[in-house]
């Protein structure tokens, strides 16, 4: 067990904000499975010093939750109106975190018209059928090569619907070398963003998430319900706006408007949203 020390980290906006899904907070523990590992951490609000129970070092969690992040100036750079300076005031703290790629990429392509609870639900049973145990009720991510291989009857005890398919077959296509997800860092994000969209059932918004949340990509600005009653009220007036709206238009706006960090912006405002409904 560790200790971290960051300025400006909220570690209860950070899991429960919607970009993570293998997290559950009981008392003031939260429980995650991350990398193979079943970590539990919790926050000291006084002291904002993050505890760690974890086998994975200190530096993969100062990756993982983005302390290298200015965040000081990346808010600052998206603060451009009241709305978002009220998102900013309420959840300020709340990091993007360095997430797997290809345990992202599966997570994102369950979570289409799907609830929250619904994706964690899947994934921990994707995960405990087809990945390993590592402590009692805990199981590792799948692997590729597994799910690719998986029997349609295995597949059909998790329940995803029509998601299934999607699923084996990204896993097929990684297998086999169709997508390199690793090459997606070295791409800029229009170019990544097409890369991923080839695979079927990533449509523009969950491309987004996963650029987003796995490549780091902070001029993705993922449109869900959420983002998009967020724009139509706050924003809908703007002269972009004036021949029409599309979450098309409404993610090349955010782009626009918030510049390259654009992707916190979207998350402050998705994370505000949720919690507290349109003012």
């Amino acid at each position: 067990m560790y200790t971290l020390e960051c300025t400006d980290f909220n570690l209860d906006y950070t899991l429960d904000c919607g970009q993570v899904f293998r997290w559950d907070k009981i008392g003031d523990v939260w429980t995650g499975v991350v990398q193979g590992d079943v970590v539990r951490a919790w926050q000291d609000l006084q002291t904002g010093l993050v505890h760690i129970d974890s086998r994975l070092p200190e530096d993969f969690f100062r990756s993982y939750f983005r302390f290298d992040d200015d965040l000081d100036g990346i808010l600052k750079s998206v603060n451009n109106d009241q709305y978002m300076a009220e998102a900013i005031r309420g959840y300020r703290g709340m990091r993007l975190i360095r997430q797997e790629p290809w345990e992202c990429l599966i997570s994102y392509l369950l979570a289409t018209a799907w609830s929250i609870p619904n994706i964690k639900n899947g994934i921990a049973k994707l995960s405990r059928i087809f990945g390993e145990e590592i402590a009692e009720g805990y199981y590792s991510f799948p692997e590729p090569g597994t799910l690719a291989m998986a029997c349609d009857s295995d597949l059909c005890d998790c329940r995803l619907g029509f998601r299934t398919n999607r699923i084996r077959k990204a896993a097929a296509q990684v297998v086999d070398g169709d997508i390199n997800l690793d090459e997606l860092f070295e791409l800029d994000y229009e170019d990544a963003k097409k890369k991923l969209m080839v695979l079927d059932g990533i449509g523009e918004k969950v491309a987004d998430c996963i650029l987003l949340f796995a490549f780091g990509k902070m001029d993705a600005f993922p449109v869900d319900t959420h983002v998009e009653k967020v724009i139509r009220t706050y924003y809908g007036g703007h002269e972009f706006f004036k021949s029409g709206m599309t979450k098309t238009k409404i993610g090349t706006w955010g782009r626009q408007y918030f510049g390259k960090y654009c992707g916190y912006a979207q998350q402050y405002l998705f994370y505000q949203k949720r919690l507290e409904g349109l003012k």
